[in-house]
């Protein structure tokens, strides 16, 4: 054998996987390295999940009444109902922030007019008909909102999430319009204050 004959079968050798040695092989095609290798291959392993964990957790499921897991249930979709003959009144969202008097006059601080530098979220509500506070329900959530009258049910999926023990509620008894404050509690918060 040539060098160069003997340089392409070692070449081979270190290119190949090592060979098991079984009668079983014999009858499988033979498949090179990267045609087993995928998008999923790329990664940490994924860990198996063992044959008695996996019947056991079916177990649970087959135990449990309930229908949907609880991550399967968006937050609100218990207040969603299409049947609720009440109209939906007209809202609006604003964003408020909280300024000293060095931030206002002298400019000192990193906030910008932006609303990632707003602290709170105002959602106005027009009820027009509706002349007592004592007429209206309100419950606010993590990431909902839930008002309700005998004449008008708003229930508002809101686009961040709040601290609903801090929220407060005010009613204009002139536009009739309840007015509530909601103290955002977003993920990076730190940078921006």
């Amino acid at each position: 054998m040539t060098d160069f004959a003997f340089d392409i079968k070692t070449l081979e050798s270190l290119l190949s996987e090592p060979k098991e040695e079984s009668s079983d092989d014999e009858d499988k095609p033979i498949q090179s390295l990267s045609s087993k290798l995928g998008p999923g291959s790329i990664g940490p392993k994924k860990k198996e999940i063992s044959e008695t964990n996996e019947k056991k957790n079916l177990y649970e499921k087959k135990q449990s009444k309930n229908i949907w897991d609880e991550d399967e249930v968006e937050t609100g979709a218990e207040f969603d109902t299409t049947d609720d003959p009440r109209i939906q009144p007209e809202y609006d969202i604003v964003y408020k922030q909280r300024l000293t008097s060095e931030e206002m006059f002298l400019q000192m601080g990193n906030k910008t007019p932006a609303t990632s530098s707003c602290e709170d979220m105002v959602v106005k509500i027009k009820l027009p008909g509706v002349e007592k506070v004592n007429d209206i329900d309100i419950n606010t959530y993590e990431k909902f909102l839930d008002c309700r009258t005998s004449n008008y049910r708003l229930g508002l999926h809101l686009p961040h999430p709040v601290n609903a023990k801090t929220a407060s509620a005010k009613w204009d008894q002139k536009n009739s319009t309840l007015i509530v404050t909601l103290t955002m509690n977003r993920e990076y918060d730190f940078v921006n204050f």
